[in-house]
């Protein structure tokens, strides 16, 4: 410890004393008031040192130290004690001690009780020489005989009691009493000083705290974990022994149990709590924060941990409407104060945020995985509605590939029965993707199945198609199909469109399109539709595909296109129909490399033996 400040002896007369039954008090003509203190000359030069000595730090422990220190270098003691008064309570607790047992620092003193809460009180000095004549004497401590104690007043308001003891009677002379009089608004005004700094170096760390806190909350989605990360940030506000986070239930009437954290681990028992009994259901009922300083005190409290003394609670808010509370808990009694009610209503605010964008984040998952659910339930069914095998014939040989391009597709094929020797190739596109692309090819294949009983040929069926879907017209909702058959007896291939991809046709290594084309179905009433026929010889090769294979990008954004795919149909043209067509996705798919499908690829490859 550095050596105290060195400071010059007062050299006046100190003021005359009147003597109570063994205590002593200054004079009314000579009042050592902060009012009306007599100032020598020399007291001056002793003040000016000791503003300079206190001055010099806004640290409150550093402070109280030096002031010690000063004191000492005054008036020699042994036993020594700043109080200050907590406006709270309205009682005074050993902020800085030197002498006294520990049992001693943590007692708190009420405003009149004791040498230091009369002068608490009274705003007054006092000096005991023999602490044995007064009643109002507290023995802490059975060696001391006297005691001096003044008020320290900053702004005319009393801020605490600074009190030397001794273990000698009739120790403190009339100098002393001036002396420390004299010091004790400054140093009063010293010690506002360095807590009023405290307190706003505290709040600005705390606005920092809450800044992390409110940005590290909004980024936690997963229910579970932020309340976990809740009760964690808070501690580094609140030095918390118990917390819970409790959270209205769907009606609004009971208050459920979602996170719990006693004594360093977390726990989470199963508990409901009606809104119209106990503490948090009066924070509920009140909106408002409800500080209980000793629940043992308080009717409404309903016992959940023994240990519990002081309590409180915050409600949490969100759009207008309590969702749920904070509970905080501590063993002792009135541990929270104001302060941690203005923080915890601050960060109450973003925590109802957190917790309710966590829910809505949940029931979006939940909706997400029903969906998945139901989606591979309508792959099933769409799986079940294409052809299990393609049709067999002497004279040709049919195969399909279909590769959707998310998990359901809009694309649809069929192989329709139309009597011996004849099969009806069906390839089509409805527009849009994924679950009402499906649904709306589900209705397209149910409408043409069910004409196929009447034997219509290409043209013929897809106009009535088209009449059916307008009767059952759906908003920007059509389909593009190519609809042949095949006559297995003479080897000839009737041909319509409705505005899919042309079908390619290779015959001696040359490829040609076969041009059809025709009106969407469903897009316009009363459309009519063209009919190639075809003649083929054993050797030829027919492609069918929807756009997602013609159209289909690589990285650079070129489209696979009508000659790529020419091409690679007649130079495969020998191979089985199986072979053309996995030989086609496996270059479609080479050439997409790492990009993305944008649309279902179907390919039905038809050669004539």
């Amino acid at each position: 410890m550095p050596d105290p400040p060195k400071l010059p002896a007062p050299t006046h007369e100190p003021a005359p004393i009147q003597e109570y039954e063994g205590d002593y008090r200054p004079a009314d003509s000579t009042r050592l008031d902060a009012a009306n203190i007599r100032v020598e000359p020399a007291d001056f030069a002793y003040l000016v040192q000791l503003a300079d000595a206190l001055n010099t730090t806004l640290d409150l422990q550093t402070l109280l130290n030096r002031t010690a220190e000063l004191v000492r270098a005054i008036i020699p003691y042994k036993i020594f004690a700043i109080l200050l008064l907590n406006d709270r309570t309205q009682d005074l607790r050993m902020r800085f001690q030197i002498g006294h047992t520990p049992e001693t620092e943590r007692t708190r003193v009420p405003l009149g009780k004791g040498v230091v809460g009369q002068v608490a009180l009274t705003r007054q000095p006092i000096r005991l020489n023999d602490v044995s004549t007064s009643s109002d004497y507290i023995p802490a401590n059975p060696e001391v005989r006297s005691e001096l104690s003044v008020p320290l007043i900053a702004k005319n308001r009393l801020i605490g009691v600074l009190d030397i003891e001794s273990e000698q009677a009739n120790y403190f002379r009339d100098e002393h009493l001036h002396l420390l009089t004299l010091t004790a608004s400054r140093i009063a005004q010293a010690i506002e000083n360095a807590r009023l700094y405290m307190r706003v170096s505290r709040q600005a760390e705390q606005l920092i705290v809450l800044n992390e806190i409110a940005a590290e909350l909004t980024s936690i989605l997963d229910i579970d974990p932020l309340f976990e990360r809740i009760g964690q940030l808070l501690r580094r506000l609140i030095d918390y022994q118990m917390f819970t986070i409790m959270l209205l239930d769907e009606k609004g009437e009971a208050l459920v149990t979602r996170y719990a954290w006693r004594f360093g681990y977390a726990h989470a028992p199963k508990r409901r709590i009606p809104i119209t009994s106990g503490l948090v259901g009066a924070s509920v009922r009140e909106w408002r924060v409800v500080n209980v300083p000793d629940v043992r005190k308080d009717t409404r409290y309903v016992e959940m941990n023994p240990e519990t003394r002081s309590e409180m609670i915050v409600p949490l808010f969100h759009k207008g409407r309590v969702i749920g509370v904070l509970d905080l808990e501590h063993t002792r009694a009135g541990f929270f104060n104001e302060g941690h009610e203005r923080v915890l209503t601050t960060l109450a605010a973003q925590i109802a945020i957190a917790i309710e964008n966590a829910r809505l984040y949940q029931a979006v998952r939940r909706q997400e995985q029903q969906l998945e659910r139901d989606i591979a339930m309508a792959r099933e069914v769409q799986l079940r509605l294409l052809p299990s095998a393609p049709p067999k014939h002497a004279n040709a040989e049919f195969a399909v590939r279909f590769l959707p391009a998310r998990t359901i597709g809009g694309d649809l094929y069929d192989f329709l029965d139309y009597g011996p020797g004849q099969s009806a190739i069906v390839l089509g596109d409805v527009s849009g993707k994924a679950a009402p692309a499906a649904l709306f090819s589900a209705l397209v294949s149910g409408i043409m199945r069910s004409e196929a009983t009447h034997r219509l040929e290409p043209k013929t069926m897809l106009a009535t198609l088209n009449n059916a879907l307008q009767e059952r017209k759906l908003e920007s909702q059509y389909v593009v199909m190519l609809f042949a058959l095949w006559n297995d007896e003479n080897r000839t291939l009737q041909v319509a469109n409705s505005g899919a991809v042309q079908p390619i046709f290779c015959r001696g290594g040359k490829s040609t399109v076969v041009r059809a084309e025709g009106f969407p179905l469903g897009m316009f009433p009363k459309a009519t539709y063209e009919e190639f026929t075809l003649a083929t010889q054993p050797g030829d090769a027919l492609l069918f595909v929807s756009d997602g294979i013609t159209d289909a990008e690589n990285a650079q954004g070129e489209m696979y296109g009508d000659e790529r795919l020419a091409g690679l149909l007649c130079a495969h043209r020998k191979r089985s129909a199986g072979a053309i067509a996995e030989a086609i996705l496996a270059d479609v798919t080479r050439f997409q490399g790492a990009h993305d499908r944008f649309d279902d690829e179907t390919i039905i490859v038809l050669r004539v033996r």
